[in-house]
């Protein structure tokens, strides 16, 4: 299985090996990172807890210790912003239990390919089969190979948001002040 929504780019990848690391070891896990060049370069870096609902304080946590790491590493040339974040509610979908996790759900997935004539699919995710990811879209329920998608999200909606409320309730983490919280520190690079 392939980790190309975790981390879409060679450079991505090359962070998510230095990252990984780090987030599992605090008890986290990692759901993308992306490393944004443009006029600023930011390392955008999305982790959660393996049963959900990260906090504020965590997200602090895993920036400290990332920047850390990769102040030793140095794999950044430039001057960077290091962003860590939730995946907030309308979250992406980037590794095959997620598919599972978010069944029942609205979801946009993007495939690589031309699958019948289109790369854009929209319907409640149906669950896992093997290393397919089912969708039922208005013509019957699809299965779209894991390594075949290019883009995953839940779509927002108030099915959606009344779940993740009960689960944070049921967490105890209601305070709604802190969703999609981002943690950031600006680093230097080598110059």
């Amino acid at each position: 299985m392939s980790n190309d929504l975790i981390a879409k780019a060679a450079i991505d990848r090359r962070m998510a090996e230095i990252i990984t690391p780090v987030i599992e070891d605090l008890g986290f896990e990692l759901v993308r990172v992306r490393l944004m060049s443009g006029k600023n370069t930011t390392l955008q870096i999305m982790a959660d807890k393996p049963e959900g609902g990260i906090e504020v304080d965590d997200l602090s946590v895993i920036t400290q210790s990332v920047g850390a790491v990769l102040d030793v590493e140095d794999p950044i040339l430039d001057e960077y912003t290091l962003e860590v974040s939730s995946p907030g509610i309308d979250r992406p979908l980037t590794r095959l239990k997620d598919f599972e996790l978010f069944e029942g759900y609205e979801a946009k997935l993007e495939t690589t390919e031309l699958i019948d004539g289109r790369r854009r699919f929209k319907g409640e995710l149906a669950g896992v089969e093997g290393d397919e990811v089912l969708i039922n879209v208005a013509e019957g329920t699809l299965g779209l190979k894991f390594d075949w998608l290019s883009d995953a999200k839940l779509v927002l909606t108030d099915e959606l948001i009344t779940e993740m409320l009960r689960q944070r309730k049921a967490s105890g983490a209601i305070d709604e002040t802190k969703f999609d919280e981002i943690s950031e520190d600006n680093a230097e690079g080598e110059t």
